[in-house]
């Protein structure tokens, strides 16, 4: 049976156990049916109750999907197969404009914060039983995010954007809810949502942000959950826009029971305002990570929201990891007081290498969109076609199919470190990529 492969087991964990370790290893192929509960029951010598615990194991690890009548099958994309490991080799000489990483010439020195936060965890060591959130760092915080407009509410830390985000939604949404996710976005997050057990339902993105109408569509079509990346949206760099985001609050207007999720991942590095959704819906939460404008490997976000969600996450964070490390904590908060960062010169630097791309790309009349943020996002007709002609001509491009899920192919660009020399290079390569494929003539 499938394809040559016996599931067994006598106990549901058993079971889900071996299906796990046969989709891991590539025996069982996402989209392949599993058998009936009440086949697999007599083949296995057990009682359907406890194939159907088994099954139930295998939605919740996001393994596995349920279609009623039409069975159950291994994911499409299951946890297993992350989106980030569909990488490519880069052949020696290949420029990368892929890998969606921040200027490290733009990041702060961390040297002196963290030597200064060690000096006080020296005079003030943090044990257990301590507050998780420094202090400082949360009166900083919440100035921060009164100034654009976010509503009051508590205020936790967390390890990053992605943590946040699963841990809001593990708050309050249980396997085979449904999420409403950007599309195209960030492929992360379009694999942590399978991964929890969640569905998703695509929703389109323009330049100002989430369609209002896609939205609206998928939440009267169930989805409990919408998750909507603020500024700087990966792939696209779209930003919300004061316009989009009165829209998009009057479509959660009337689905107050909405769980939102706001990512405001581009703080310090972007030069368009914060235009926050929250406030009506009666679940919400607003996340400001410092990764981009102060460098990936801090692991350090800030996470506001209505005071049951935030409680929640409080709560299960105390018996996990317990809190992020102070030390942490207060090298931030020196970043933040001594002015290490020209936020203003930093989303300077960005736009103009965005603009620099987007402006040679329109002189070759290819289309592109880039607001925000350190990427830019070219629809193309065939995205293997593009990706292959670019590595050989010398530029390494992250595929579409990373981001997207029914959104039309694409391609993505990091510009983070482009050059001025580099960008008109780039657009006739990119140009000449998207073209017919040269013909050949065999004599």
């Amino acid at each position: 049976m499938l394809g040559g492969y016996r599931i067994e087991g006598r106990r549901a964990a058993e079971i889900a156990a071996s299906v796990e370790r046969a989709v891991g290893s590539g025996e069982l192929e996402p989209g392949q049916l599993l058998p009936p509960m009440r086949e697999l029951a007599v083949e296995l010598g057990v009682n359907p109750n406890t194939v159907a615990s088994a099954y139930r194991i295998l939605r919740e690890r996001g393994v596995i999907e349920t279609a009623g009548r039409r069975g159950s099958r291994v994911r499409p994309k299951p946890a297993t197969t992350g989106r980030e490991y569909a990488g490519m080799h880069l052949p020696e000489g290949v420029r990368d404009v892929a890998n969606g990483n921040p200027d490290p010439a733009l990041l702060p020195s961390l040297a002196k914060a963290f030597a200064a936060a060690g000096e006080q965890a020296d005079r003030e060591p943090v044990l257990y039983g301590g507050a998780a959130v420094e202090p400082d760092l949360a009166r900083i915080a919440r100035a921060a995010l009164d100034a654009d407009g976010v509503p009051d509410g508590p205020l936790t830390v967390v390890s990053g954007s992605l943590d946040a985000v699963e841990r809001v939604l593990a708050a309050h949404l249980k396997p085979g809810d449904t999420v409403a996710v950007e599309d195209p976005g960030w492929g992360s997050l379009l694999d942590l949502v399978p991964a929890l057990g969640l569905r998703t339902a695509p929703v389109g993105v323009d330049d100002e942000g989430p369609l209002p109408v896609d939205v609206k569509r998928a939440l009267e079509s169930g989805a409990r959950a919408l998750i909507v990346t603020d500024r700087a949206q990966n792939p696209t760099g779209a930003a919300v826009t004061a316009t989009r985001a009165r829209a998009l609050r009057a479509v959660l207007r009337e689905h107050p029971e909405t769980l939102l999720i706001e990512d405001d991942h581009g703080h310090g590095i972007v030069d368009l305002p914060l235009h926050p959704l929250a406030g009506v819906t009666h679940h919400w939460s607003f996340v400001r990570s410092v990764a981009k404008a102060y460098g990936p490997d801090l692991r350090l976000a800030v996470l506001t929201g209505d005071g049951v969600t935030v409680d929640r996450v409080r709560g299960r964070h105390r018996l996990g990891p317990g809190w992020v490390s102070r030390i942490t904590q207060r090298a931030v908060v020196r970043l933040w007081t001594d002015d290490t960062l020209d936020a203003r010169a930093v989303a300077t630097a960005y736009r103009q290498r965005r603009d620099l791309l987007i402006n040679a790309l329109a002189d070759h009349a290819v289309e592109s969109h880039g607001r925000t943020g350190l990427n830019v996002w070219i629809p193309v007709p065939d995205e293997t076609a593009a990706v292959s002609r670019l590595l050989h001509a010398g530029w390494a491009v992250a595929p579409g199919a990373r981001f997207r899920m029914s959104a039309p192919p694409g391609i993505r660009v990091t510009v983070s470190t482009l050059t001025p020399e580099e960008a008109a290079p780039l657009a006739d390569a990119i140009a000449k990529a998207l073209g017919p494929a040269p013909t050949r003539n065999f004599v």
